[in-house]
């Protein structure tokens, strides 16, 4: 159907491959605006390794937990308003425009944040490149889905999805290649303007979007894109599925009314179809985030060394199992939503995501219990090289956990011999972990020495592979199939939006909860809200697998409507007059 997200199957993705190679500028046109995902995807994953060595490299991010999250966050901050101003000018300039503008701003800010000289310089490229990808992440997949053909729709929109976790991957590796370049993070946050400047590029040589040309009166563009597209026995077919499409959507939009955003707003929130289905979709939207799985794409690294693993470089190499697992998903995912359904695939997830942090946080639990003791011997041993921890008192018995919860922050020195033994805690600063490392000893400053650093790696990566094909994937084709056509823009976009709120809150959030709560605690909190979502996704959202939009309209507007009952075709009434036009009764 146009304009709506449909799933590829096996069939669809064969017949994709059999029409790309015979109709190769379809390929060309979805690779180079792919690449909106690509840098979507990068960005994600390239901070959490940055993050390290920005870390090492200012004192002042290393001392501030929240300086890291802001560091971070911004990203997401601007992600927020590029996605919500590039709706706008989507529907003002066109989707080509909107994708070059969204590569100048990437680029920008990856220059920015590759040669900035203090932290604040780095959060204004942040936010730079949040703009940028705010903007990618609504227009990439809009310009794939209307400039490719129906059959293979579904398929060619996969590709994008599948190139964001790809793009994760990909910073993972990057991050790994530069650990050993002077420059480190500067490297890593700066190559991201290579791939924005290629799509910039390419972008420029190529046409509009065939339906935006078309709504503006510019038909005759339109087909001339449409033939290269389409075999040429084909053309004039989908051109007057074009035209019939579009003045559907124009009669649809007429019976809304010209009223402005709060007009069609307060027009929507009065149909009950619209209730219901805004509710389901932004309870599975703001349910993907608060899973926690952005603490894993933005802090992953962090996530490793909290499990006991002290170098940067074993931090990131174990990190790369995260994202490639990610990427795994989505792929099964692919496969299994039209089999499961949409429901049953985001319930089972939940599930995996509760038992895996539980696992989680009892796992970070039992480390903390057997953290290594601090030793008034082994510190005292460094007293004339470097600064011991200020609130270190040796008549009290202090553990590794204590020391690196010290208000002035302090880091663990290991043992030589056995980093399990009594180590020594020292004021955290530059001479300090050179003093400690040139003692063939490890400097821990996020978690301690132990024996479950595997089994946490082990459910972090359960967690990704419960996480990746059901709630990764699900609470966007979702919102792709719950809402009607003629309010699918202003419900998207509210969903969207409480997507990155969402998000913000989490990733924000994270560091300093680690802080205040501890690691376990902050896992089992994650967990209490995973369940919390659990209970809200089954009595909330219901199955859309395997019904058209107007069949969905019938089931919420059902007057025995339950989420969990399974709707067929036939199950309900037609659609009341009223609503067919958005007057449905409250």
């Amino acid at each position: 159907m146009e304009g709506g997200v449909t799933v590829a199957d096996k069939a669809e993705f064969k017949e994709c491959l059999r029409l790309t190679w015979t109709q190769p500028y379809i390929l060309r046109l979805v690779l180079s605006a792919g690449i909106g995902g690509l840098l979507f995807g990068y960005d994600t994953g390239v901070i959490s390794g940055a993050l390290l060595y920005i870390r090492d490299d200012f004192s002042a991010v290393e001392k501030s937990t929240v300086l890291r999250e802001t560091i971070v966050s911004m990203a997401v901050a601007g992600a927020i308003v590029g996605a919500a101003f590039g709706g706008w000018m989507n529907d003002k300039f066109g989707r080509k425009p909107s994708i070059i503008i969204a590569d100048a701003l990437f680029f920008g800010g990856a220059m920015i944040m590759a040669f900035s000289p203090t932290p604040a310089v780095i959060i204004v490229g942040r936010v730079f490149v949040g703009l940028g990808v705010g903007m990618a992440s609504m227009t990439a997949p809009l310009y794939i889905s209307e400039a490719s053909p129906a059959r293979i729709r579904g398929a060619l929109v996969s590709t994008n999805g599948l190139l964001i976790t790809g793009g994760q991957f990909l910073a993972y590796l990057i991050n790994l290649a530069f650990t050993k370049v002077p420059g480190t993070w500067r490297w890593m946050l700066g190559i991201a303007g290579v791939p924005a400047l290629v799509q910039f590029v390419l972008m420029l040589m190529l046409p509009e979007s065939p339906r935006w040309l078309y709504r503006k009166g510019r038909k005759e563009e339109a087909a001339a894109i449409l033939r290269k597209i389409y075999p040429a026995n084909e053309v004039e077919k989908e051109i007057d599925a074009l035209r019939q499409s579009i003045d559907d959507e124009v009669f649809l939009e007429g019976s809304i009314g010209e009223q402005g955003l709060i007009g069609k707003l307060r027009k929507a929130l009065g149909s009950k179809i619209v209730r219901r289905g805004l509710m389901a979709g932004v309870i599975a939207q703001v349910a993907q985030q608060f899973v926690g799985i952005n603490t894993v794409m933005y802090y992953s690294p962090t996530i490793v060394q909290l499990a006991g693993f002290a170098s940067n470089n074993t931090a990131m190499a174990l990190s790369l199992i995260t994202s490639g697992l990610n990427a795994i998903g989505s792929i099964v995912s692919m496969f299994f939503v039209d089999r499961a359904g949409r429901r049953r695939l985001m319930l089972i997830s939940l599930v995996g995501i509760v038992v895996w942090l539980a696992v989680l946080g009892g796992t970070f639990l039992g480390a903390a219990h057997h953290a290594p003791p601090v030793s008034d011997l082994e510190t005292r041993m460094f007293a004339n090289q470097t600064q011991t921890c200020p609130e270190f008192n040796p008549n009290v018995h202090w553990s590794c956990m204590d020391c690196l919860k010290a208000s002035s922050t302090c880091g663990f020195c290991a043992h030589q011999g056995d980093k399990l033994l009594p180590g020594a805690c020292l004021a955290l600063n530059d001479a300090s972990r050179g003093t400690c490392r040139a003692d063939h000893r490890e400097f821990y400053t996020e978690g301690c020495p132990n024996n479950f650093g595997w089994l946490a790696l082990i459910g972090l990566g359960a967690y990704i592979v419960s996480y990746s094909p059901g709630m990764g994937t699900v609470p966007w084709i979702v919102n792709s199939e719950i809402y009607p056509l003629r309010f699918r823009g202003i419900c998207g976009g509210i969903a969207a939006v409480a997507n990155w709120v969402s998000n913000l809150i989490v990733t924000q959030t994270f560091l300093s909860l680690t802080k205040a709560l501890g690691t376990s605690a902050t896992f089992f909190l994650f967990c209490g809200v995973s369940f919390l979502a659990l209970i809200l996704v089954f009595f909330t959202v219901p199955e859309t697998k395997g019904l058209q939009f107007e069949e969905v309209e019938r089931m919420l507007e059902s007057k025995d409507y339950k989420p969990w009952k399974r709707y067929n075709g036939g199950d309900v009434e037609p659609v009341k007059k009223s609503s067919e036009i958005g007057l449905a009764e409250p």
